[in-house]
């Protein structure tokens, strides 16, 4: 049996900014190319018999497009996903500077 983890990170090689920018479309002489925030994980493992499993799992985000008309580019966010992902960043932010702090005054 190949190895499995080395299998998996080959096959996940390949996404690379595909799992990030999509596939451009035009509508109406408009050019929209959507942009997420993707992340994932793999494990695989194997005992002394050569019995082994794996398994992984990922996540995206839509974070917004970018918009081109004519000469114009801009980046126009999704605002919903935008609050989804920084409300756990401030919460944790918060949560280490507050901590800094404490520690700092002793």
């Amino acid at each position: 049996m190949p190895n499995l983890a080395l299998e998996l990170g080959k096959q996940t090689a390949a996404l690379g900014v595909h799992s990030v920018y999509g596939e451009q479309i035009d509508v109406d002489g408009v050019r929209l190319i959507p942009v997420a925030m993707t992340w994932s994980g793999f494990g695989a493992g194997e005992d002394d018999r050569g019995s082994g499993g794996g398994g992984g799992g990922g996540v995206a985000v839509p974070l917004g497009a970018y918009i081109r008309k004519g000469d114009d580019l801009r980046f126009e966010p999704n605002l919903v996903s935008l609050v989804a992902v920084a409300i756990p960043f401030v919460w944790v932010t918060g949560r280490a500077l507050s901590r800094l702090i404490r520690a700092l005054k002793r």
